[in-house]
């Protein structure tokens, strides 16, 4: 179906793809090479892994991140950024600069969670995600959902023009970067919320498991920060 076409497939590689797919094509695509695929039966896991600071935490699965994670793993096609620990603070970023907070609370904390991460790591590219935020819009509306639902063949190219970097000016814009200075002020707060007592119960457990101390907080090298 995709062999005319060539493309990276790597994990790491930014999630580009060609304006001529169409959506259910990219999506394809997308799912591919990140390793990810749909969940098989009617039950859904209690929990998810959600990247925060040097740990993945397990975080209730809600409904509402059901309702919105097509869109939000349309977010990453669009902007082209990775699912790694930074790809995700990235596309939470331009979430942010796009309104997310605005459209669902809980969307927003989402996003919060994962911006503390993708900032302690690469400040500055958050910082420009947050800016293409700011003259994008999402597709978390109603409207776009169900337009993206029912046009699944139209090209990406056309789903782009309409939600990428189409504004010629951002309204107030010293204000919006007092907002996102907020959105850091309570990402870095949930980051020190989550974090410590999740490291704290890890450093115990393997302390409980005859870990030596020096090996529990020695540094590992790893394969997720892109």
């Amino acid at each position: 179906m995709f062999n005319k076409y060539k493309m990276n497939l790597q994990v790491k590689a930014p999630n580009n793809f060609a304006d001529h797919y169409s959506l259910n094509e990219a999506m394809t695509l997308f799912y591919q090479k990140n390793g990810f695929g749909p969940i098989v039966g009617d039950r859904q896991p209690l929990t998810v892994g959600v990247y925060t600071g040097c740990l993945i935490v397990p975080m209730p699965n809600i409904g509402v991140r059901h309702k919105y994670l097509k869109y939000h793993d349309l977010h990453h096609i669009l902007t082209g950024y990775t699912v790694g620990r930074i790809g995700e603070g990235e596309v939470s970023a331009w979430e942010l600069g796009t309104g997310s907070m605005f459209r669902h609370p809980i969307l927003g904390v989402m996003n919060l969670i994962a911006l503390s991460t993708g900032f302690f790591l690469k400040p500055k590219r958050m910082l420009q995600a947050y800016q293409r935020g700011l003259i994008s819009s999402n597709t978390y509306d109603a409207k776009s959902r169900l337009w993206i639902d029912t046009h699944g063949e139209h090209p990406l190219a056309e789903l782009k023009q309409i939600k990428m970097e189409y504004k010629a000016k951002i309204f107030l814009p010293w204000l919006r970067w007092i907002e996102f200075a907020v959105y850091l002020s309570f990402a870095m707060l949930i980051h020190a919320v989550v974090v410590i007592p999740a490291l704290i119960l890890r450093i115990v457990s393997y302390l409980l498991a005859g870990e030596p101390f020096i090996e529990i907080i020695k540094p590992v090298k790893r394969s997720d920060l892109y």
